[in-house]
């Protein structure tokens, strides 16, 4: 670290801002400190994540040494800037350990007779005509899953009433059992326990001696389905040991480091969009399943509603994998999503995920057709290009057909080897060529692993738009990750959007995101009320949502946020009396007879048609408390008029069967208006963008890359 000359008096520090995304190759930070944004990457360190992001910290504070004072006297707990550095992190690390099966050994509580629904689960087939369809094992093996006779009534005149009370007896064989099998968690799902949480309570004070954590069904989800509750609350168990010891680390490492010794608030972001403190995301980690990805769609939708973009489809893709996001009117969350074949039902943004990345991996399968991931080199070895790898990636094939210009990653810092990625496409072709029975040269290898992993990324667009009765040429696909500026123009091309947008830094943007994210906790209740058009709306709902909104605002005040920074977002989960699903409808500040219209007017959106003559029951009263968070002021530049600017230099690029020279810019010379015609190159430190012919760039006020398709 730099040291600081001719310093006579600490200085007062002003407010510090932290966005961190670890990603399957590289982890993303995004420093903010007064007016100055400082974007860089690291590469990631699967086996210890902790590590990339305090090597990533250390870098910040040496950058930011002559400005921001890391002296025992300004750290000092009675200093003005002693909570000046807020770090908010997106993570992989459930994710990883659910998708990886690297979970705890775990034991569920259920309802005696319950203990196989994680196994038996639905009946739907996600694929109606495998008659081999291999379901996922379940998380629990049988011989950990431990029935308990008790029984509590559902409701709704009865709701909450003991049928067979839990015996002190049956708790105490059971503290044996799970003593002996030596679990390293438990996951408690009694069958009734969303009307009367009692018997849980009990399991948890008993199981406590265990000295393992907890989780209990009527905390994570309060809420009828026992598949889905108990699946959501083994995941959040299953997690809850490795996500612990990880933020543990984590804040170890931190407390190790002047700069935020005792100075930190370490903030985790959520599958929902929001964040919620280091200590709440250790005890409920389901919640960060989809951590990563939801800061870049948060930042998405509030960088297009600056620059007028209007409804979006989000495009991510990092190194290992792509996600994207359809965004009509804002965020989309649901409570329906399927993580691993396993359904969590606790509120997630609508992100549907694909296993192609640059770090995807190619190859020749036994029929002899050309593969691409969804295993991926990830950032151990990584890519071959990146000098360890042996195997050819999507980065391989975009740098074996010139697509990097010739420039290097992050700014130059990190070289690419030419000459390895050249050899592991020609063992690529030489398979093709096997295969196929015919010559395939370097460059047709690469260009059919772009081909492959650009339509494994089109299928994942049309499943949020197309297949959902959306139109995609109404949208524009928001393209961001190190790999996306590579692949945008050509999917937007493929699918009829008109637009693509490439953010200012986009390889580090889901690590804005996290900066831009408010706190947010959702809770939920149970209730099955009917209601008749004709009558108002049962007072027990009203009911409901002030003893919920209680308990937010005490939550939220625990979190440091006065009245004033407090918003509470009603909903209800309704549904025609005799369905099986829900739609969710907002409810207002206190629910009337117009929250059943907006629920016809919703129902007839998402399945054509509505019955208002049918009887409508509100399942569940659902409350989002939102703590709005001090968020970083994005710069807006002067408008200038369209110019043309001179490139950097040219390079040659495989366009198709041809090599042609194009110009190559660099993205930190251009300026709001300048304009340029494909075929051309964007260079910048965490991304490139590609410009095919058929496709205009310009820049506006926020720095924003916005491609026109000519042909429209």
């Amino acid at each position: 670290m730099k040291k600081k000359q001719g310093k006579s008096a600490p200085r007062a520090n002003s407010h510090l801002r932290i966005g961190v995304d670890t990603g399957g190759t590289f982890t993303d930070f995004i420093i903010i400190f007064k007016d100055r944004f400082i974007a860089f990457k690291v590469p990631s360190t699967p086996q210890s994540p902790e590590q990339a992001i305090l090597t990533g910290l250390a870098r910040a504070f040496d950058e930011l040494s002559d400005e921001f004072d890391t002296s025992p006297e300004a750290l000092s707990s009675n200093s003005a800037s002693a909570a000046a550095v807020e770090i908010v992190h997106g993570t992989t690390v459930a994710t990883n350990a659910l998708l990886e099966r690297k979970g705890a050994r775990t034991a569920l509580v259920t309802t005696a007779g319950f203990e196989d629904v994680i196994e038996i689960g639905r009946q739907a087939r996600p694929d109606l005509y495998n008659l081999s369809v291999t379901r996922p094992q379940p998380l629990i093996p049988r011989e950990l899953r431990f029935g308990l006779k008790e029984r509590v009534a559902p409701g709704p005149d009865s709701a909450g009433a003991v049928i067979e009370p839990l015996t002190r007896h049956e708790l105490d064989a059971l503290a044996r059992k799970l003593q002996r099998a030596g679990i390293e968690s438990v996951a408690v799902s009694l069958l009734f326990s969303f009307a009367n949480p009692a018997h849980e309570q009990a399991v948890a004070e008993t199981l406590g001696r265990l000295g393992v954590p907890i989780s209990l069904s009527s905390r994570i989800l309060p809420e009828y389905r026992e598949y889905e509750r108990t699946s959501t609350v083994v995941i959040n168990a299953y997690l809850a040991p490795l996500v612990s010891r990880y933020l543990n680390e984590l804040a170890a490492g931190l407390s190790r480091k002047p700069a935020t010794r005792g100075a930190n608030q370490l903030r985790i972001m959520q599958s929902s969009g929001g964040s919620i403190s280091a200590e709440t995301a250790a005890r409920e980690p389901v919640r960060t399943i989809l951590s990563g990805p939801a800061g870049g769609v948060v930042a998405a939708i509030r960088v297009a509603e600056m620059a007028g973009f209007g409804d979006v489809i989000t495009f991510d893709m990092g190194g290992t994998s792509t996600d994207v996001s359809l965004c009509r009117g804002g965020a989309r969350t649901t409570n329906e999503a399927q993580i691993a074949g396993l359904p969590v039902a606790v509120p997630v943004l609508d992100i549907h995920t694909v296993g192609a990345g640059g770090g995807s991996i190619a190859y020749v399968d036994a029929g002899g057709a050309l593969r691409v991931g969804p295993e991926s080199a990830g950032a151990d070895p990584g890519p071959a290009c990146y000098g360890f790898g042996t195997r050819p990636t999507v980065t391989d094939a975009n740098l074996v057909l010139g697509r990097f210009a010739g420039a290097g990653l992050l700014g130059d810092e990190m070289k690419l080897d030419d000459a390895r990625a050249a050899k592991v496409l020609d063992e690529l072709a030489f398979e093709m060529s096997q295969a196929s029975a015919r010559t395939v040269r370097r460059e047709e290898a690469a260009l059919g692993v772009i081909r492959v992993a650009n339509a494994n990324m089109e299928r994942a667009l049309r499943l949020v738009s197309i297949e959902r009765g959306h139109d995609p040429r109404l949208f524009s696909l928001f393209s961001f990750g190190g790999a996306g500026g590579l692949h945008a123009a050509s999917l937007a091309d493929s699918l009829g959007i008109p637009r693509v947008v490439i953010p200012n830094y986009p390889g580090a943007f889901s690590a804005l995101g996290a900066l831009l994210s408010d706190v947010v906790k959702d809770y939920s209740r149970t209730v099955m009320a009917t209601v008749d058009p004709s009558k108002p709306i049962p007072r027990e709902i009203e009911k409901e949502f002030v003893a919920l909104e209680r308990r937010a605002k005490n939550d939220l005040r625990d979190e440091g946020f006065p009245p004033a920074q407090i918003e509470l977002i009603r909903s209800l989960a309704m549904r025609y009396r005799g369905q099986s699903f829900e739609l969710e409808v907002t409810a207002g500040a206190e629910p009337d007879g117009e929250v059943v219209e907006r629920f016809h007017r919703a129902h007839r959106e998402r399945y054509g048609h509505a019955d208002r003559n049918r009887a409508v029951e509100i399942v569940s009263v659902r409350l989002r408390g939102v703590g709005r968070s001090e968020k970083p002021r994005l710069k807006r530049l002067a408008k200038s008029a369209r110019h043309h600017p001179k490139p950097q230099r040219t390079a040659y690029v495989w366009l198709g069967e041809k090599r042609k020279q194009i110009p190559v810019h660099g993205r930190e010379e251009l300026r709001p208006g300048a304009t340029i015609k494909g075929p051309a190159i964007i260079v910048e430190y965490g991304s490139t963008t590609f410009a095919p012919a058929g496709w205009e760039l310009r820049v506006d006020e926020w720095k924003n890359l916005a491609l026109s398709s000519l042909k429209t």
